[in-house]
């Protein structure tokens, strides 16, 4: 083995004369100690004398340390003058065939061969070049001697004891840096003991394959898988480019950042093409593998202008992936760039070596580039990665461009929704309201939750809260439909009962037509409540609508004794309206069901929890929304949420007028004096006339075309209402009376006098109405 140097000098008599480095450096064996000495001391065993003559015989040797190694001794016989040997040149390998020889050195793996001590014996030429160092500065070395401490080279060395006590072999994978390779490597290892002919552990060999390749290949697949996960948990645009960036540091960058055009981070449903030259982006997210994010030149939220000869402006505008790195002129120009902007004089340059940067599109659209930087990690982007940034970037892109959908639909529905909600309510004494409306939170969208105050003839007020079940732009639009449907049948004065059976029938033809797929799929439910200050009832029907709470003055909460119909749409069932009489001072309180329909509670827990919250003491009951809110819901409702809460008042017998006009037209006089005595109690002189015009004219109709009994009553509120009820269940109608007729006058002259007017059908009749407003005080 002639690279080795393994070699000895004996004369004739057996004594070692000459002794090489090589040889001292196989055995252990100093120049000094065998110099002089007999070779057969060497010996492990005793061996028959025999032909030496140019022969090479596998010989067992004693190592310095004590352990027995065999090797093949070459012995080249010396001649003296005579012709007769002198001694001989002996030659040291490892035993074994030359062609196995050849195979070990020209391997493409890095192998080594170690003795039971972990002292090099053995090093083959892609081991010296992954190590960076010639065999000959590696043999009969301790392994620790030759390395760093490090915990891979404690982690090598535990291996390597452990074949060399069990004599079982070890394979395993590692990833780390070689002396000679500017890079960290994956490396599948395996150990394995050498015994010598007669079955003793005399060695331990490896062999270590680089799988860079196989592991960077199973690392980007599983970044991608994690991606599929990690990657649009949430329909939010900057939560999105911050998973990604989470996805890609540390594992694949030191640092990443996501900058989208300014218009994606908008409302705009037609997005603009990439201006050519110079572009402004707005930057979303980023990370660094170093606490503070220094190489960040630019703040989170702050535009980031990229020239137009830069790598991420590049990738917008060509639509591909664009790494650079280090010596391109493009690369040093992007990162002065950056270090010129960098905050506080952080360098963004230092140990940056190579970057890429990618655009993120979906659905042909450009959203904006994600910049992937390498510092620490010492190798830098290549082919390979083109290809996984592509691909990862494809998968956020489309994420990305989900959550931007969702903000403009859900910031439309949210326009929509409040554009169909009252925006004030309107005057009326009979309740003090306040009202809650909050928009779901969930990925779910906005849902078509509804309320609203309508002010009725008599000084009455309807008080209506309905959920259209589903989500997005059309259910909202199907909620604006009920709530202008339900104002038109309010405006005809229905009870309760009543409005709910023609809404239901309502919905019922807009399914049949076609035109109402939103509630004939998912359903509509409705609440609608009529409070009268007057008599103090509070009369209510529901289809399939949570049933109010009330709480009447020094009592609990409790909820009304409802009977509610099926949702609307459905049909084939009655709605029954249920009464009760309310103290001045009552709470009533309306909602929906995302109120009490929590993720945590189940209803009865969360309507529990609503009535305790209800006792609760305030001072308005604007207030005690708040207060209701807090205590019912933890954050964003996962549901649509309407409140509507009504505290009652009461209208007095001094402000009632009520008198029974027997049906004889002499008895409209009477009336009319009675109203005028009246109007001077209330201090209303000043309107007394047009009223004893409109009390004459609707009195006298009772009598002519109404049955009795007839009644008159005057109502002072925010205006004066005269209301006259007849037995009659006949409407009148306004017409325009003709030249030469001798009636149908009369309610023209009405409307004229009168703010409004109209009239509603009672239980015993019907009773026209007429409102006038009161003098400025």
């Amino acid at each position: 083995m002639e690279h080795l140097a393994a070699t000895a000098v004996i004369d004739a008599l057996g004594v070692v004369t000459a002794w090489s480095e090589g040889a001292q450096k196989l055995t252990g064996h100093r120049a000094e100690e065998i110099v002089g000495r007999p070779a057969a001391r060497l010996l492990a065993e005793e061996t028959a004398p025999g032909n030496v003559e140019a022969q090479t015989t596998v010989v067992a040797l004693r190592h310095r340390d004590g352990h027995r190694m065999e090797l093949a001794l070459t012995a080249c016989p010396m001649l003296g003058p005579a012709g007769r040997p002198g001694g001989y040149v002996v030659t040291a390998a490892l035993p074994g065939p030359g062609l196995a020889e050849r195979a070990f050195q020209q391997a493409s793996m890095s192998m080594s061969v170690f003795d039971i001590r972990q002292r090099y014996l053995r090093v083959n030429e892609q081991a010296c070049q992954v190590l960076g160092v010639p065999e000959e500065a590696l043999l009969g070395r301790h392994y620790p001697d030759t390395m760093q401490d490090t915990e891979h080279t404690r982690g090598f060395l535990s291996r390597l004891r452990r074949v060399a006590e069990t004599g079982e072999p070890v394979r395993f994978e590692t990833f780390t840096g070689a002396p000679a390779l500017d890079r960290e490597q994956a490396w599948n290892i395996e150990m394995w003991p050498l015994r010598d002919a007669s079955g003793e552990l005399s060695g331990v060999a490896l062999a270590a394959f680089d799988s860079s390749e196989q592991y960077w290949a199973r690392r980007r697949l599983a970044l991608l898988n994690e991606a599929a996960t990690g990657i649009g948990t949430t329909l939010d645009v900057v939560r999105t480019a911050g998973e990604l960036v989470d996805i890609l540091v540390p594992q694949y960058a030191d640092f990443v950042s996501v900058d989208l055009l300014d218009w994606v981070l908008g409302t705009d449903d037609q997005p603009p093409s990439v201006p050519h030259g110079d572009l402004v982006l707005r930057r979303v997210a980023h990370g660094s593998a170093t606490e503070g994010t220094p190489e960040a030149a630019v703040r989170l939220g702050e535009p980031d202008p990229c020239p137009e000869s830069c790598p991420p402006a590049r990738a917008l505008r060509e639509g591909r992936v664009v790494f650079s790195q280090g010596g391109d002129p493009e690369f040093t120009r992007w990162v002065d760039e950056r270090n010129a902007r960098s905050p506080e004089g952080r360098p963004h340059r230092k140990g940056v070596h190579s970057m890429l940067a990618v655009p993120l599109r979906a659905r042909g659209i450009t959203l904006g580039v994600a910049v992937a930087v390498r510092m620490a990690h010492p190798a830098d982007y290549g082919g390979d990665d083109v290809a996984f940034a592509e691909e990862l970037a494809s998968r956020a892109a489309v994420c990305i461009d989900n959550a931007r959908r969702f903000a403009r639909e859900r910031s439309t529905a949210l326009a929509l929704q409040h554009s169909l909600l009252p925006s004030g309510l309107p005057g009326q004494a009979a309740v003090d309201v306040a009202h809650r409306y909050l928009p779901c939170g969930s990925l779910a969208g906005i849902g078509g939750d509804w309320f609203d105050v309508i002010p009725l003839s008599g000084s009455r007020v309807a008080l209506v809260v309905g959920d259209v079940v589903g989500h997005g732009i059309q259910s909202s639009a199907t909620m604006g439909r009920l709530r202008t449907a339900v104002r038109t049948l309010a405006d005809v004065d229905l009870p309760p009962d009543e409005l709910l059976t023609h809404l239901d029938d309502l919905v019922t033809h807009l399914a049949a037509d076609g035109d109402g797929g939103e509630v004939a799929e998912f359903g509509a439910t409705c609440l609608y409540a009529v409070y009268d200050p007057v008599s103090r009832r509070l009369s209510l029907a529901a289809a399939g609508h949570p049933a109010p709470a009330v709480v009447l003055p020094g009592a609990d909460a409790e909820l009304v004794p409802l009977r509610a119909g099926p949702p609307l749409g459905v049909g084939g069932l009655p709605f029954e309206a249920t009464e009760l009489e309310l103290p001045e001072g009552s709470l009533v309180a309306l909602y929906t069901d995302g109120l009490v329909d929590g993720r945590d509670l189940d209803v009865d827990r969360a309507t529990g929890k609503l009535l305790r919250a209800l006792n609760t003491p305030t001072g308005s009951p604007d207030a005690l929304c708040d207060t209701l809110l807090k205590a019912l819901l933890d954050g964003q409702p996962g549901d649509d949420v309407a409140l509507l809460l009504a505290r009652t008042r009461a209208l007095g017998a001094d402000r009632v007028a009520t008198w029974d006009v027997p049906p004889d037209p002499a008895q409209v006089a009477t009336t009319r004096q009675a109203v005028i005595d009246r109007l001077a109690a209330w201090g209303l002189e000043e309107i007394a006339f047009v009223t004893e015009l409109v009390v004459s004219e609707l009195v006298t109709n009772a009598i002519r075309y109404g049955e009795p009994p007839i009644q008159l009553r005057l109502i002072r509120d925010r205006a004066l209402i005269c209301e006259v009820s007849d037995g009659s269940s006949t409407s009148p109608h306004l017409r325009r009376a003709h030249a030469f007729d001798e009636g149908g006058r009369g309610l023209l002259l009405v409307a004229q006098l009168t703010q409004r007017w109209g009239s509603r059908q009672t239980d015993g009749g019907k009773t026209i109405w007429a409102e006038q407003p009161l003098p400025e005080e």
